[in-house]
Order: structure tokens, then sequence, then C-alpha cells
């Protein structure tokens, strides 16, 4: 990868933001921001957070402002201009087909007799994008098999993302248009600004971010990634005969430990060379 301009697209929690339970190194941040200072870095937050979620981790852990924000598990692209967030109304069109004619409280109505499903809040929906709580007890799997039953017999196109809240110990599920996702978001989004692919990094650290890690997208996982996601995304991408485009990184030989945004950092020191010298500047370097 030897482009000169560089749309670096990351995950936030646990990859830049240090809310895993591995040590941020002490100088990782700072040269994570300056690295984002330069004039020919475009950095793209990719995330489940919503907006207001988005902006507060920008705030609590005085991240670098993005040029743009996939949210809402990739449900909605933001352009952000001095301190505005715009949304990217072509990228609403391209998935609303999903939906097959229908809106948010249509197919809310849809599902409304199932009755273990209890509607998140408001801060959490969007018209493509419909959340729920969903009790432990319940068995998940025929849930699943319901709901998409019945969105199936009104023809809408759906993904069901199921995960955990552990510390709340309650079901989380998001019931998402099927062209909606990281991957399919990234890939819209840098031709929407005429990038090529290897013009654009990724950086990760979960199974949500799998779908990208294993794809062509030169793609970075950080050293604090669960090792079954290490083992899960180093065996995808040599199937789909793209490991030559993941990084892993392990913090050896450098002057930080691989961890968060000094994994990311480390990821572009190998997959981007022609980006070297501007990441000792920034702070980061080989020993």
């Amino acid at each position: 990868m030897q482009a000169s301009r560089l749309l670096l697209c990351t995950d936030m929690d646990r990859t830049i933001i240090p809310n895993g339970v591995q040590t941020e190194h002490q100088y990782a941040h700072e040269a994570f921001s300056e690295f984002c200072k330069q004039p020919n870095v475009m950095l793209v937050y990719v995330t489940g957070r919503h907006q207001e979620l988005v902006q507060q981790a920008i705030n609590d852990f005085a991240l670098p402002q993005p040029d743009y924000t996939i949210s809402d598990v990739g449900t909605r692209i933001y352009q952000i201009n001095d301190q505005q967030w715009n949304v990217l109304d072509a990228w609403e069109v391209s998935i609303d087909k999903d939906w097959n004619g229908h809106n948010h409280e249509q197919i809310n109505k849809l599902l409304n007799d199932l009755l273990p499903l209890q509607a998140q809040e408001q801060s959490k929906q969007n018209r493509h994008k419909l959340s729920y709580y969903v009790s432990l007890d319940v068995e998940i799997e025929d849930l699943l098999l319901k709901i998409k039953t019945r969105l199936d017999k009104f023809f809408v196109k759906a993904n069901l993302v199921w995960s955990i809240d552990e510390e709340k110990s309650v079901g989380l599920l998001d019931i998402l248009p099927c062209s909606a996702s990281k991957l399919q978001a990234i890939d819209f989004l840098r031709e929407q600004l005429g990038y090529t692919i290897d013009e654009v990094i990724f950086a990760g650290d979960s199974g949500n971010d799998l779908s990208v890690l294993v794809s062509a997208v030169p793609s970075i996982l950080v050293a604090n990634a669960a090792e079954d996601v290490r083992q899960t995304a180093r065996a995808q991408s040599k199937e789909n005969n793209h490991h030559d485009r993941l990084y892993l990184a392990t913090g050896e030989n450098t002057n930080m430990n691989g961890n968060y945004a000094a994994g990311v950092l480390e990821g572009i020191y190998h997959l981007a060379p022609a980006f070297r010298d501007q990441l000792k500047q920034a702070g980061f370097y080989y020993e």
C-alpha cells in the first residue's frame, strides 16, 4: 500500500477507546491524535454507538474529531463539519430498499405481538434500526426464527443482530437492513469520496468487526483483542484469500504496546509504509 492519502476507518470501543481490561500505553492517545491531524488523513469512526454516544465518547476520551462517522451498527453515515453532523442521505436511500416500502413504525407493528420484545430507548432507534431488549430467559433461536419468518412474509430483508449486555444481564436485538453493515458502509463511503480500496485502512477489536477484518479492506486487529477473535480473523481471512490484508498488532519491538490506539498506529506502519515518517513525527516508531 503506497497511497499518498489515507481513509482511516476505526471502531471506537476497545479500539481507540481504552475501555477494556488491558492497559493503554501512556503516549498512544497523543500519538494517534497527532497522526490524525495530517492533512492527507481522513478519519472515520465506525461504531454501534448512536450520535449522542459518539460525541460523548469524543468529549470523555478527548478523541480527535472525525470527518465522518458510520454509526448505529452501519445504518447511518454522518459528515461532520464545524461540529455539525449531517446525515449522508444517499446511504439512507441505498439501504431503504431492503425495507420494501415499510418504515420503522410499520415494521415494529409487524412484530408487536411478540411479547419478549421490549423496545429500547428512542435515542437508540432510527428509520433503519429497530432495537429491542430481550430477557435472557427467552429461547433466542426460536424468537429469531419467528421474527425472520414474519419479516420474510412481507419481503423485508433484514439482518438480526443478537448480543448480550453482561453488565445489565439483558439481551440486545437489532433489526437492520441486509445491506447495512460496517463493511458495506465503508465501501459506500470510500466510493462516494473517490478513494480506492488501497487508500483505506480499518481497525477493530471484536467479533462485530470481522466482516471488515477478513475482507479485501486492509485491516488491523489491535493487540487487546480476545484470542478467539484473533484466531477467527486469521482463519477466515486466509479462507477468503485476504490474509495479506490483515495485520495483527503485537507491540513487539515498538515504543508502545499494541493495545488500542497503539495497535492502530502499528498496523498503519505495516500496511501503509508511505506514512512511516508521519507516524514517527507523531510519536510512534520501531525501536
